[in-house]
Order: C-alpha cells, then structure tokens, then sequence
C-alpha cells in the first residue's frame, strides 16, 4: 500500500485541486470523531451527550461538517460529467449520463453493499440464535443510520447533469433559486402549518450546498465571496436559533419537536453557508501546506478509505463498547468526570478497530476500470439514461430506508415509513442492488 500510495502522490497533476481532497477527507472525520464523542453508552442503553450536557451543543456548529462534504461533491461532480461530455461521441448524451452514474456509485455501493450484506447475515444469524437483546440490539438498529448520508448523496450524483445545466444558465441565481426554495419551506411550515412540506427540504437544502460546489468549480467563490458566505451565514444562522423555532443543536437531537437535520432546515442551510465560506478563506495556507510531500501522501492515502472507514466506524465504536461490557470493565455515566478520563481510550479503540476493518475491506473501495463513453462496451444505445435514473432512484430509496430501519426485528418483518411507504430491511436491500444492478448495465452496455 505504501508504494501505491507513493506512486499516486507522486503522479498528481499540478492542475489537480489538493484542498478539496483534504476536505472531504477531513468532513468524513469530523463525523467519526463526533459520533464516537456524543454516544452516551451505558449498559442500559444508549444517549446522546449533546442532551445530557445541553451546553456542549454549540460544538456541533464545528462537527456538523456534512455540508462541506456536499459543497465539495458538487465541485467534484462538475469537474467529472464535464470530462464526460467532452470525451463523448455526438448525440450520445445518454451514454454520458450513465457512465456518470456508474463511476460515481461504484465508489460509493461497492464498500456500501459489502457493508449491507456483512452486516445483514450477521444481524440474521444472531436473531436466529436468539440474540437481538441489549446492546446487540441497539447496535443491529443504529449501525445503517449513517447510510442516510449515502442517500441523501446519490441524489446529489443523479441530479447533477440539469442542475449543472441551470448552474451554467443562471450561475449564482441557480444556487438563489435553491435557497428560496427552502425559506418557502420552512415559512409553509412554521407559518402556515402546511403538513409534510418540510420533507421538500431533505432535497432543497442539500441540493443548494451542492450547487455551491459547481460555483467553486468554476472559481466564482473568490475570497470576497467566501467572506460574505462566511459572515453572513454565520449570523443568519445565529438569528435564525435566537428568535425563531430553530434548536442550537446543529445535529438531531432525542425527543426535539424540532430538529435541523430530519429535515433539514432554513438555519442548517445558513449553517452550510458559513461552514463553506470559512473552508474557502482557508483555501490558500492549506494549499501551501498540501504542497509538502508527506502531508499529501496522507491526504491520498486517506482519500483511499474514507468511505470504508466511514461505513464502518459505528461497528467499531459498538465493538468497544461490547468488549468493555464483556470484560466486566465499568462503564461511566455520561459526562462524568471517569466519563470524560476514559474517552481517549475508548476514541484511542475505536480507531484500532476501524482501522483493522478498513484492512479488511477496503479493496472494495476500489472502483473497476471505468468505460469511456463511446468506447467498446460503452452504451450507445437510447434507453440508457433513463436506466441508469431509475437504478439510482432504487438505491436512493433502498439505502435511505436501510438507514431507517436498521437490522433489528428482520424475524418479525419490522418496518420504517419511508415517504408514507413501510420498508423492510430486506425489500431495502432489494431495492439498492437491484438499482445498482441497473445502473451497472446502463454503463457498461451491450457489448
């Protein structure tokens, strides 16, 4: 791996944009570290510190850093349909839109569907031998709930060729048009109690972070601009908590009427664009920093297993708290003073642990070689674009309603309502391969 990771550091292009790979490796981080620091264990379940120390919530306007994770999704996502186009044959749009599809999924399903299936015959063999109780329990329900971000994420991929479109019409009035969509929104909902209207939003405000990646890609957030950004998210978001019904906590919170994440809100979106900004004003040191050798072959070699490690990081953090209780090891309560002595060792395991499943499994988070369009195999045939849509919309439903509906209960059909539509484990495990399936046939094509 050393080698490789050499070999890939050393190759980087000098157009290559090293800040937004720091960036998103650092996002994914800071939401390792912040679940293994809110997960209020004990052996009566499972908390949350942010509600056992209210006064600690405003850490999660620096950890709730999933925004930035979009904003540089979006950035990526122009750079690669873009290449996409000028590479295709004339009049095969289709084949574009679906060897998009293909290359950006299959780093995200192949380490996500190893994930599913391990975790799913596991869940199985348990709850046939009778297990499913206790912490094991817990764990078989909360350990898909980060699949959400995966959801959410592949919708950001399927909408990008018309949004990218709008993007290259209206430019900073696309992202206008986006974040007026979601004041509309929140105002039918808090205003004028329209019911439901507030799941609009799970689009609307993702989507509008993301469109700021295509600005970045274009260089139209320059530091002026991220300033703004920055200020002026900042103190919007900061108005928005102080005199309307927005919560502190930039994350969901147990037992909240209102939260600003399930679904999203005006403020998080406010979030979003202050988190943005400030990231940008950083732009040009960490760039200077990134110019070192050994700090990007870090970065690359991070790039390499983000999304395994990832994916895996509450199994390990579960696993700790397992083998603690096993071993008969007290567990603190939440915030005490033994609570807080005996973080760094659980952080200190958990990492041990994710670092020996992404050993594990990280090969599949190496995606195969992609298919140019209009090379042989490549899918020329009419037909292939909207193939490749409906595959995404499955994986889209069936990742967001594994998220929802965890492992737990598969003996007894246990369900979740995703879009007023009760969902199994199984039937969302159907639907992400089956959409996956489809977008793999609409990329590759007849051969």
């Amino acid at each position: 791996m050393g080698s490789s990771v050499r070999e890939l550091a050393g190759a980087t292009p000098a157009t290559r944009d090293r800040y937004v790979d720091l960036l998103r490796v650092a996002s994914l981080g800071a939401v390792v570290l912040g679940h293994w620091l809110m997960a209020a264990v004990t052996p009566d379940g499972v908390g949350n510190l942010l509600a056992v120390v209210p006064a600690l919530q405003p850490l999660t306007w620096l950890l709730q850093v999933m925004p930035v994770f979009f904003f540089v999704g979006g950035f990526s996502h122009a750079l690669s349909y873009r290449s996409l186009l000028r590479k295709r044959p004339e009049g095969s749009e289709d084949s574009v839109y679906s060897a998009f599809l293909r290359a950006r999924l299959q780093r995200l399903l192949r380490p996500t569907t190893v994930f599913v299936l391990v975790w799913g015959a596991a869940a199985l063999l348990v709850q046939l031998l009778g297990g499913g109780g206790g912490l094991t329990g817990v764990t078989l329900r909360m350990v898909t709930q980060p699949l959400w971000f995966i959801g959410i994420y592949l919708a950001m991929v399927a909408f990008t060729p018309p949004l990218l479109r709008l993007h290259e019409r209206y430019g900073w009035g696309a992202f206008a048009g986006l974040a007026g969509a979601v004041v509309a929104v929140d105002v039918l909902r808090f205003a004028a109690g329209v019911p439901y209207v507030e799941f609009l939003n799970f689009a609307f405000v993702w989507l509008a972070v993301h469109q700021l990646g295509f600005l970045r890609a274009d260089g139209r957030v320059d530091p002026r601009r991220a300033a703004l950004l920055a200020g002026g998210g900042l103190v919007t978001a900061a108005a928005l908590v102080a005199l309307g019904p927005y919560p502190l906590s930039m994350v969901g919170m147990p037992g909240e009427k209102v939260s600003n994440m399930a679904p999203p809100t005006l403020a998080l979106l406010a979030h979003g664009l202050w988190l943005v900004g400030a990231v940008e004003l950083l732009r040009a040191p960490a760039a200077r920093l990134l110019e070192r050798p050994r700090v990007w072959r870090t970065v690359v070699a991070a790039n390499g297993v983000a999304m395994t490690a990832f994916l895996w990081h509450l199994t390990a953090m579960f696993g700790v708290y397992g083998a603690l209780l096993a071993l008969d090891v007290e567990l603190p309560a939440p915030a005490s003073v033994a609570w807080w002595a005996q973080v760094p060792l659980r952080i200190a395991l958990a990492a041990a642990l994710t670092a020996a499943l992404v050993a594990a499994f990280r090969t599949f988070e190496r995606p195969a070689a992609p298919t140019a369009p209009g090379a042989p195999g490549a899918s020329g045939a009419s037909g292939g674009g909207p193939l490749a849509a409906l595959g995404a919309t499955l994986c889209l439903l069936g990742v967001l309603g594994l998220s929802m509906v965890g492992f737990g209960g598969l003996l007894d059909g246990r369900t979740a309502l995703l879009i007023a539509i009760p969902v199994s484990a199984p039937a969302a495990v159907a639907m992400t391969l089956g959409g996956w399936l489809l977008v793999e046939r609409a990329g590759r094509g007849a051969r």
